[in-house]
């Protein structure tokens, strides 16, 4: 009977794992707008190394992929493929280039646009 209660439980156990799916993956990390906190949150990184991550960001700009961070010192292969999967280095900036100015708008029209708006306003003068 024992037996009989621990394969139940066994099945049980695996019917519950499989219907529940897979686990939610950990949100990425920004590593160029992570604080230190954040950073130490990652695998083998503890609030020195974290530290280490900002100062070395903050006197040499923003990481253009996730592997630069092995720049960082004490960073290696091994430590880097610890978190490889859990760091981005997000989007760039692009808040500036998409403020929309009259010139930008009038950039955009196209040539027949331009020349309907130019024929309304010579028929508006007369």
């Amino acid at each position: 009977m024992n037996h009989l209660r621990s394969l139940f439980f066994i099945l049980f156990a695996a019917m519950v794992t499989l219907t529940a799916g897979p686990l939610p993956a950990a949100e990425k990390i920004d590593i160029n707008s992570a604080s230190a906190r954040e950073l130490a949150q990652l695998n083998r990184i503890g609030p020195a190394l974290a530290d280490r991550i900002v100062e070395y960001r903050e006197r040499h700009g923003p990481f253009e992929r996730p592997e630069e961070i092995t720049k960082v010192r004490g960073i290696g292969p091994k430590t880097f493929e610890a978190f490889r999967d859990r760091i981005t280095v997000g989007e760039p900036e692009k808040a500036s280039e998409e403020k929309e100015t009259p010139e930008k708008k009038d950039s955009d029209k196209t040539k027949d646009e331009k020349k309907s708006a130019e024929g309304k306003k010579s028929s508006d003068d007369e």
